[in-house]
Order: C-alpha cells, then structure tokens, then sequence
C-alpha cells in the first residue's frame, strides 16, 4: 500500500513538472502541438541573392519559421502579422523566418513583399519545398518552433495572428526559458 502511495505521488510530482513546462495554448495557438525538443531538419534554404541558408544560422535564437507561398489566401491573410512580430519582437534573441515555397523564387517574394509593404520580414525561398517537406509538412502555412539550441519545439497548422497576445504568450514561454 505505502508503495502504490509513494508511486502514485511520484508519477502527479512528475505530471505537474511536465505540465508546467508547456507553453500556454490559447485562441489561434490552441491546436499548437509540442514536438517533443528534437534536432530540427537541416535542409538548406536561400536567402537573399541565392545564399544558401540552414537553420544552424540562427543558433542561439528562438525563431518561428512559417511555410507560405503567394497563392495561398490563408498565407498572405497571416503574412502582416508575421510582419508585424518580426518588428516588434526580431533581434538577438528572436528571428521569423518566413520561406516562401513558390516555384517563382525570390523575385516573386520580393514583389509579393513590395505589394503588401512587408519591409520587415527577410526574404527566404525554397522552391523545391524540400525544407518544408523535411518537416513534414501537411499544407500551408505551416508554423514551426525552433529553440536556440536547434531543437523543433512545436508546429501549427494553419492561418494565425502572430502579433496577437495568444502568440506572444506561446513565443514567451520558449523566450523567457533560461539559456
């Protein structure tokens, strides 16, 4: 009996320290799922001028990469507050990585970003959607989590307000982490 009770008060100690360490899931973030902290896909990308670019560039930040392309009406909806979370919370510590997956490459973004005056986001493209595929990814947009350390922390599926206090509390919780 004193073994079962000992047991059972381990297993609620180690649940709460579990549950304490998950990121709260509100509003537009609730359907994000944890990916378990796994090393994240290192599948080169380009950035600007057809640099090749990995996730490894951004060691030692927190950063939200979000699968996108122009013809996607759910994706261009998102894309300002995209914006707008890059230019508030884009630093040192924080970097979105927004990789367009269309088939036009960079001038296309470019355009795309001139049209909506998306000044603050990078331009980042992978029209072989081989990144986006080394994820897994089942449509777009597609968010993922990536913690300083490189590890794939979680993913959303789907449109959400990145620059609304349900993200900011979601990308907190991953920020506010001791290093």
């Amino acid at each position: 009996m004193a073994a079962a009770l000992v047991f059972a008060v381990t297993a609620l100690v180690y649940a709460i320290s579990l549950a304490g360490d998950q990121p709260p899931r509100d509003g537009d973030m609730r359907s994000f799922d944890m990916a378990g902290g796994r090393p994240a896909p290192s599948v080169p990308f380009r950035g600007a001028g057809g640099a090749p670019v990995t996730l490894d560039d951004f060691a030692g930040q927190v950063v939200l990469v979000n699968f996108w392309a122009t013809w996607c009406a759910p994706c261009v909806h998102e894309m300002p507050s995209l914006a707008r979370l890059q230019q508030e919370l884009g630093g040192d510590d924080f970097q979105v990585v927004a990789i367009s997956v269309d088939q036009g490459g960079e001038d296309q973004v470019q355009r795309f970003y001139q049209a909506q005056g998306l000044s603050d986001l990078e331009i980042y493209t992978d029209p072989s959607g081989r990144v986006a595929a080394a994820f897994g990814t089942p449509g777009l947009p597609t968010s993922v989590v990536i913690g300083r350390d490189g590890a794939w922390l979680g993913t959303l599926v789907g449109p959400a307000d990145w620059s609304g206090p349900d993200a900011r509390a979601l990308l907190h919780h991953f920020l506010d982490r001791p290093t």
